[in-house]
């Protein structure tokens, strides 16, 4: 009898501090997420009112696709790997993804950029800079019939710029891209 008076106090402490963080507190920010950053809050999700009045989810902003036809904007290998970068298997990969790109494109004969052959910390990185797009506008436009100027002109659309100007780096959307090629937004 004694143990169970003993115990009431630290039973109850713990049911309520698992209703409070384990409901309440989770509640609340699913609550205040949703009302404020709903898109967000529910994983930037990328839905298209398709030509028969269907609707279609894409993928997320925030996660990246693979893409591999020539029509389209390729974006960083996805993988996950923690090599280093003085790592010899980490240096094979690399070229083997450098060899892949002249096969792929053997008409390109630009340095490949960095972010095209290694991959992003997270493997799924859905951004490349700049000039890893730049590096593909012209075998884009010749697979599209698109001038380079108008596979140019859809990238900027889809380019992020630096975080109030000074921090980060820009990126280039590699999925807001190709479905803009392709019409869909």
């Amino acid at each position: 009898m004694r143990i169970l008076k003993s115990m009431r106090a630290p039973v109850i402490g713990l049911a309520a501090m698992m209703l409070i963080c384990g409901v309440v507190y989770t509640a609340l920010v699913t609550g205040v997420g949703q009302a404020l950053f709903g898109a967000k809050a529910n994983g930037s999700l990328i839905t298209v009112t398709l030509k028969d009045g269907s609707t279609r989810t894409f993928g997320s902003e925030l996660i990246a696709q693979e893409f591999i036809a020539p029509q389209y904007m390729i974006g960083r290998p996805i993988a996950v790997s923690n090599l280093g970068p003085s790592s010899a298997a980490q240096a094979k990969l690399v070229q083997a993804r450098v060899d892949w790109w002249h096969a792929f494109d053997p008409t390109n004969t630009a340095p490949i950029p960095e972010d095209l052959v290694t991959a992003s910390g997270s493997g799924v990185d859905p951004y490349i800079s700049p000039e890893a797009a730049e590096y593909q506008v012209a075998r884009i436009a010749a697979a599209r019939g698109m001038s380079p100027d108008d596979v140019r002109a859809v990238i900027a659309r889809h380019t992020k710029p630096r975080f109030v100007g000074v921090l980060g780096e820009p990126g280039v959307n590699v999925l807001l891209v190709n479905l803009d090629l392709d019409g869909l937004i």
